[in-house]
Parts: structure tokens; sequence; C-alpha cells
């Protein structure tokens, strides 16, 4: 058995952070990353045990060295590394899914610079923690001492609250660093994101999990102080698996399988094995934001893989929104869709399939109804494919604004009211079925517009169609 580390430790709070903030950075906060001493003598220290922070928290880098993956951004000769070793850097938004190190990057910024660090949430702080920032970072510029802010989730702020960032970041009075999950495109003010550098960071490779996860291993201080072979290999597979690139999520993993083996006098077992994880840990976690960028990747990605016929990949997104705990009304709606827009008439019964499984949905929920939704997508992925409806319905519509007439043939109009005489009359309405195959020709489009809107494909139920006309 191995007793693994015990010895107490204790860390300093951020300077420059007010003892009530130190955390908003989540529950993983990087106490120990802290600017140099330069800091202003208003400073809050808090005195906390290392061993009560989670092993995400205590794993945090402090220097740029210490930074796993993201070699675009921090490795030798890159333009951010250069900016910080330089101390000269500038306002910035850091963009990337949650566990690639954003707001860990943001602490190593901030520490390896002369600046004065303040942090803010994006979440539970607002203008008003705002303005006493900068009130203070005016001074400390009078004084020659510059001022990072650290926002968190900065997408979370509205644009009014962005707004207020502005005239700040554009007199250097702050040196803004954003973190943000989601598509700054969308989410931070155009004003805003002109003034800032745009780094985005990437997921963490599974060789990059590996080194992390070995590290917190071996570590004596922040981690368990022991032989890197004492995690299996397949604990290390199944642990990497469970991560999908997030840093957090590994760590977390980890720390969850240790605790659970550690038998009641502290002692750990000789070796974790892929079984001890698969004990302590939930199923695999799926990254996805329903107002992120997940969510418009992988509905993308689902409907460009039943649109090109491939229901191997169209029912996988699917289980991936699915177990993501996506709308299944929205699921639903996406293929009514698709079986119009992208199927039609090659098969008209999509629709109907479609339909009745978003039906199916209403009726009896989920999880059962993800029977009816695979049920349908395997379907609309299957059979013959034909966007000449929808096609149709794009040309006429640009007729229309090009300035198609509008004007309905006079023998076409309602018989209801007083008659209408017009100069383009061409006799009386021709009831088709009064003629052999229930068709005559007639004139239906207004004067002047040519038609050729609708095309018929040779695919499918459409060809028949194409046949008939």
């Amino acid at each position: 058995m191995t007793g693994g580390p015990t010895r107490s430790q204790t860390v300093r709070a951020v300077p420059g952070v007010a003892h009530h903030q130190a955390g908003l950075f989540g529950a993983d906060t990087p106490f120990e990353t802290a600017p140099r001493a330069s800091a202003t003598s208003s400073t809050v220290t808090s005195v906390i045990d290392r061993r009560d922070l989670p092993l995400a928290a205590r794993m945090r880098p402090r220097t740029l060295d210490q930074v796993i993956g993201q070699p675009h951004l921090v490795g030798p000769g890159r333009p951010l590394r250069i900016a910080v070793e330089r101390d000269q850097v500038r306002s910035m938004l850091l963009w990337g899914p949650p566990g690639t190190g954003k707001t860990s990057l943001a602490y190593v910024i901030g520490a390896s610079t002369n600046a004065h660090v303040a942090v803010l949430s994006g979440v539970s702080d607002g203008v008003a923690h705002l303005r006493r920032i900068v009130a203070m970072a005016s001074e400390r510029r009078r004084a020659g001492q510059r001022t990072i802010l650290l926002i968190d989730e900065i997408h979370r702020w509205s644009k009014s609250q962005q707004d207020a960032l502005l005239p700040h970041v554009e007199d250097g009075s702050i040196i803004l660093v954003g973190a943000t999950t989601e598509n700054p495109s969308f989410d931070v003010i155009a004003p805003l994101r002109s003034r800032m550098r745009l780094h985005e960071l990437q997921p963490l490779t599974n060789l990059d999990i590996e080194t992390l996860l070995v590290r917190a291993v071996t570590d004596p201080v922040d981690g368990f102080g022991l032989d890197p072979e004492w995690l299996a290999a397949d604990a290390m597979s199944a642990l990497v698996a469970l991560a999908s690139g997030d840093a957090r999520l590994a760590l977390t993993s980890l720390e969850s399988t240790v605790e659970m083996v550690r038998d009641a006098d502290g002692q750990l077992p000789d070796r974790i094995t892929a079984e001890h994880v698969g004990e302590a840990t939930t199923r695999r976690q799926v990254r996805y934001d329903r107002d992120g960028d997940d969510h418009y990747d992988t509905i993308s990605a689902f409907i460009k893989s039943v649109r090109g016929s491939d229901p191997d990949a169209a029912v996988f997104y699917l289980a991936k929104m699915i177990r993501a705990g996506e709308d299944a009304r929205f699921i639903a709606r996406r293929l009514m869709i698709l079986a119009s827009e992208d199927i039609g008439n090659a098969e008209p019964q999509a629709l109907v399939v479609a339909t009745s499984a978003a039906l199916a949905v209403e009726r009896i929920g989920m999880p059962e109804g993800g029977y009816a939704l695979a049920q349908a997508t395997t379907f609309l992925a299957s059979v013959p494919k034909s966007n000449r409806s929808a096609a149709s319905l794009w040309a006429a519509q640009a007729a229309i604004e090009g300035g198609a007439s509008l004007e309905v043939p006079p023998h076409l109009r309602d018989g209801h009211g007083p008659p209408r005489v017009s100069a383009g009359s061409r006799g009386p309405y021709v009831y088709p079925h009064d003629h052999d195959g229930a068709y005559v020709e007639q004139q239906y489009l207004p004067d002047g517009v040519g038609g050729g809107f609708y095309e018929p494909s040779d695919r499918g139920v459409e060809a028949r169609l194409r046949a008939h006309l």
C-alpha cells in the first residue's frame, strides 16, 4: 500500500484581489499564481491549506513553461510568449473549449508581468465592480504601475456592460484579458473585439492529457508523489478517453479515482487500473454547450451527414446530442426541415416519417423518444436525395425580388365579388378535369413570368414526377 503525500502546505491568494473575490474563476482558482512582489500594499493575503484545494487547482501552471498544450501560443518564438516575456502584454481575448487552459493562461500572463492584477467574473460581477477597479487602476497608473484586469466568462456580460469597458481599454487604464468559451464574433461586442487581440486555444491532445496526468501522479508537492507506473496503462487510457481533451475533467476524474481507492487509513493500492477508474467515475461527459459553438457544430455535422447519405455518421451525432441533453424537439424540427429541403419529392415519405418522429417525441418524451429520432434519422439518411422542391422556392423568391409581376391572371382570380376587367384578360378559366388526363394548357403564371422554377431530378419518386411532367 502507498500512503501518498500528506504534508500540509499554505499558499497566498492573488495579490490585488479582494479576499471575497478569490475564487471567481471557479472552484479551481490558481491561488498561488500571483504577480511579482511589485503588488501594492493594498494586497489582501489569505492562508489556505493547499491540500484542501481540488487537484485541478493545485496543478495549475505558474509559468509559461509549465503550460501544457497550446504551442501555437506559448511555444518558443510565438508572439504571445514574446509579449509576456518582454512585459509588453496588450488587451486580449482567450477563446477555447472548457478545460483547455484559458483561465490558467490568463493567470500565468498576469503573474509574469510587473502589473497589478485584478479579477472580475462575468457571472457575478458588474459595472459597479469595474468602476472601483478602474478608479484604483487610475491611481496606480499615475504612480507608474499598469493594471491587468482578468474577466472570466466575459461573454456573460451584456452589451451595455461590455460598453463600459471600452474607454478604459482604449485609453490604456486597464489591460483587459478576457476568457470565453463562446465565439467572440457573437458574444463580444465588435468595438471591444477590435481593441483586443484574439488568441484561440485548441482542445488538448491525448498526449497532452497523458503528460498532465503523469505530472499529477508524480508531483511530490501538489500531486500524489508516486511512481508514474502506479497509474496502469489501461487506467491512463480510460482517463484520457473520459477527458476528451479537457484538462480539468482529466484531473477531476483522477482525483475521484484516488479518493475512492484510498482506504480508511489513507493508504493507496499498489496500482490504479481501468476498473478503478470505471468504478469511480460516471459515464463519459460530452463537451456540449446548448448555446455555444458545440451546439452549432454538432447540429451542422448532423444535418450534413443526413444530407450526405451517411446513416452511421448521422446517428452518431444524434447520439452525441441526446447524450449531451439537447432538446429533442429541436432535433425533431431539424429532421422535418431536412425532409423537405434535402429529400423533398425524391422520397415524399421522408416528411411523413420526420413529422411522425416529432409527434412521438411530444407524446412519449425522452429517453424513449430517441428511438423515433433514430428511426427518422437513419431513414432520411438512407433514402434518395433531392433539393429541387426547395430550389424551386428559392428561384421563385428570386424572381419576385427581381421585380416579376405579382398580378394574378384574371381567369385564375376568385369568382366572388364584383367582376373585374383587365386588359390582359384571356377568357374564362378552363377546368382541367373536364379534359383527358385532367390536363389542359392555359396560363397560370402572371404576364411576363417565364417559369422554369421546378426542375425535377431523376432520383427516387421524383424521377416519376419528371416523366409525368
